[in-house]
């Protein structure tokens, strides 16, 4: 038989060749068909670009010396139409820019990746839902509130919570889908703040982990989760030292294994018995230079917002490195989604240091620059 398979007379030789043909281009299609599919998405979102993330574009706006300029040389810019006369109006309009960019991406993306750009839609949306569970829970009065989730099921959870008690919390939160650890946080005594932002995450998180994504673009969206986890981690981490939280109870903030903190190096964190050592125990990660710079400015302030640029730049760096890796795939086009939500930040912040006469200097400390830690 082998040897009727070899012998180019027999029929058998060509009826193996044509099935190894046939292997070859089904792996050879399964490529090219994944790849074909991001040409045109990342070539159109590299031509637009982030301008907002660099020093230049971003110097600029900052030495705008009102709202209306502001305006102006924002809307020069084809993806930026926004509009307002007043502050929170026009960071309305900015909320409603980064909204029609998602919906934007997705009409030029496979069908495949749909539900991972509503999944990140809810990871920016779950702070409104954290602010209102922590009301309900301070016993803080509520007005209907006046913001609405970019998802409608982020505004109709929002507005269901509008009527819900501290005794009535779990029992929503458990109908709209949320982990049990989670409604078991919200009982405890006392009130756990920081651990209830950890839950939201961690139910976020694991969304991601689980979520099903395109050929070849599964690694790139498990490297994106580990460094989201990794800046998490730390601002948690920084929070609960600032607060004097015990090494027992900072165990319970993990999230899991990320891309530079493994969990050896994540309990050496929570041994920390300040937030200094806790800083030296992330010697050895990209994370390290940044924030030890800025040990000088947090003691002066007492304050761990001043780490916060320094986190998230970082965490733009990793991303831009993803992008190379992945530069056929999902790469630029999840680069320009996250470089997109800190644009949203930055122009929100110059916004803010407009309105309230703070000097150029103070605005430029508080922006995140890609590349800059």
């Amino acid at each position: 038989m082998f040897e009727q398979i070899l012998d180019p007379s027999s029929p058998f030789f060509w009826l193996f060749i044509l099935i190894f043909l046939l292997v070859v281009f089904t792996i050879i299609g399964r490529y090219l068909r994944t790849y074909v599919k991001f040409i045109y998405p990342n070539a159109k979102f590299e031509a637009i670009g982030n301008p907002f993330i660099l020093e230049k574009e971003l110097n600029t706006l900052v030495e705008t010396m009102n709202l209306d300029t502001f305006k102006d040389r924002l809307n020069v810019l084809r993806d930026y139409q926004v509009t307002g006369e007043t502050a929170p109006l026009i960071q309305q309009s900015l909320d409603l820019n980064f909204f029609q960019t998602i919906t934007m991406m997705k009409q030029d993306s496979s069908k495949k990746l749909h539900p991972f750009y509503d999944l990140y839609l809810l990871r920016m949306d779950v702070y409104l839902i954290k602010n209102e569970v922590k009301k309900i829970l301070l016993g803080i009065t509520r007005q209907p509130s006046k913001d609405n989730g970019m998802l409608p099921w982020t505004t109709d959870l929002l507005s269901r919570l509008h009527s819900a008690t501290k005794e009535t919390l779990p029992a929503l939160l458990a109908s709209a889908g949320f982990d049990k650890e989670l409604l078991v946080a919200l009982t405890k005594e006392p009130i756990d703040l920081l651990q209830i932002d950890i839950m939201f995450d961690q139910h976020v998180l694991g969304q991601f982990k689980e979520l099903k994504v395109p050929y070849k673009c599964d690694q790139a969206k498990h490297d994106y989760v580990k460094n989201l986890i990794d800046q998490l981690t730390i601002k948690y981490l920084l929070r609960a030292k600032h607060l004097s939280y015990s090494a027992s109870i900072c165990t319970t903030l993990f999230l899991g294994e990320g891309k530079q903190i493994s969990r050896w190096r994540f309990e050496e964190m929570t041994q920390a018995t300040d937030v200094p050592q806790l800083i030296t125990a992330l010697d050895g990660t990209s994370y390290f230079p940044g924030l030890s710079v800025s040990l000088d400015r947090y003691s002066k302030e007492k304050s761990v917002q001043v780490f916060e640029k320094n986190i998230d730049g970082v965490f733009l760096q990793r991303i831009k490195e993803l992008s190379f890796q992945n530069y056929l795939t999902i790469g630029p086009s999840l680069r320009f989604l996250v470089s997109k939500e800190f644009e949203i930040k930055n122009l929100k912040v110059i916004i803010k240091g407009i309105t309230e006469n703070l000097s150029t200097e103070l605005i430029k400390n508080n922006l995140v620059k890609e590349g800059v830690s």
